[in-house]
């Protein structure tokens, strides 16, 4: 018996009847021969790990842009914060933990410069919309490896395509995963960048503990790590034994509550819009520059066809830049240089 087929075998007598096995997956797009020791959601969790998209996340914004301070969250650490939350979830619930880090691994790798700032901007700019979602599925599609992609799973693309709320209230049940392992990395998301925002905010100087809701903050915990603690318990106390993923209804009104707060009082502040003003002209007037001069572009993607459109592949293009490449491509291209004449 072969190494890969042990771990299969392992699944089918240790795991849920509510876990996805890995030898039972939908499949990939283009048919491959198996790894002798790895399952397919172990391929692809490793494929995801090192791919350039993968690497680039270490250099690209969660909410504060370029940040000076080492502690504050970038989208890698937010990837890794998100995985293990994830996987402390699958573990304890019997679900297939590869499947969840590989959706785990995956799920940002379409955030473009600049965070929600940079999708924000590229959603206006784009006449066909953006969502960083989309674009981690077009990433893991398309984009990867010169045009061929990663040729992942149906079901590890399945979960980072349906990963995020975005703003919504944790009790939206619209746009589930097809697997549970997907729809724990949903609220693993979630419950990632409520409580890490909040921590960096403080931080940064935005805001003082003492502004956060009280009643959210007695029952849920005063620091970052009781807050994270008590919210997964709570996602496996509720799901334990059960074919759908949720929160008791008191622990998801309060982690609502912090969510909201975030939005109105956090991501409106006006340090941040400040900021996010500049991002924002830097990446309209890179895609106004770009489509002006398209063939910059089509030699960096020389594998995309301009059938698709030249807007489309510029989207691509300026998504798949880190925050210091955007800055430093518009500094080459709009502002001078000493000593050129």
């Amino acid at each position: 018996m072969l190494i890969r087929e042990r771990f299969e075998q392992f699944e089918k007598e240790t795991l849920s009847p509510f876990a996805t096995l890995s030898s039972r997956s939908k499949g990939r797009r283009y048919e491959e021969e198996e790894c002798i020791i790895r399952t397919c959601f172990q391929r692809d969790r490793d494929r995801i790990v090192h791919s350039k998209s993968f690497r680039q996340l270490k250099h690209k914004t969660q909410v504060f842009l370029i940040p000076i301070k080492e502690s504050i969250r970038t989208r890698l650490t937010h990837t890794i914060e998100v995985s293990q939350i994830a996987r402390t979830i699958a573990k304890a619930l019997l679900l297939n933990e590869d499947l969840t880090e590989a959706i785990s691994l995956g799920h940002d790798l379409g955030h473009p410069p600049f965070g929600h700032i940079g999708e924000v901007a590229l959603n206006g700019i784009y006449k066909n919309g953006f969502k960083h979602s989309e674009q981690s599925l077009r990433i893991v599609e398309i984009l990867e490896k010169e045009g061929q992609g990663l040729n992942l799973t149906y079901e590890v693309k399945d979960g980072i395509l349906k990963h995020s709320r975005g703003s919504q209230s944790l009790f939206i049940d619209e746009g589930r995963s097809m697997t549970l392992e997907g729809d724990i990395v949903r609220l693993a998301d979630s419950i990632a960048y409520i409580n890490h925002d909040i921590e960096d905010a403080i931080n940064a100087g935005i805001i003082e503990m003492k502004d956060l809701p009280r009643e959210a903050i007695r029952v849920l915990g005063e620091r970052s790590s009781e807050r994270i603690d008590r919210m997964v318990k709570d996602v496996i106390e509720t799901s334990y034994g059960k074919d759908v993923i949720s929160m008791s209804r008191e622990i998801m009104d309060f982690t609502d509550e912090l969510r909201n707060y975030l939005y109105s009082c956090v991501y409106t502040r006006n340090e941040i819009q400040k900021e996010a003003q500049k991002a924002r002209r830097v990446l309209e007037e890179l895609f106004n520059y770009f489509c002006k001069n398209p063939e910059e572009v089509l030699e960096s993607l020389p594998f995309l066809s301009p059938e698709e459109g030249i807007d489309r592949i510029i989207c691509d293009y300026l998504a798949g830049m880190s925050d210091q490449e955007a800055l430093l491509r518009y500094e080459e291209i709009f502002l001078p240089r000493p000593g050129v004449f």
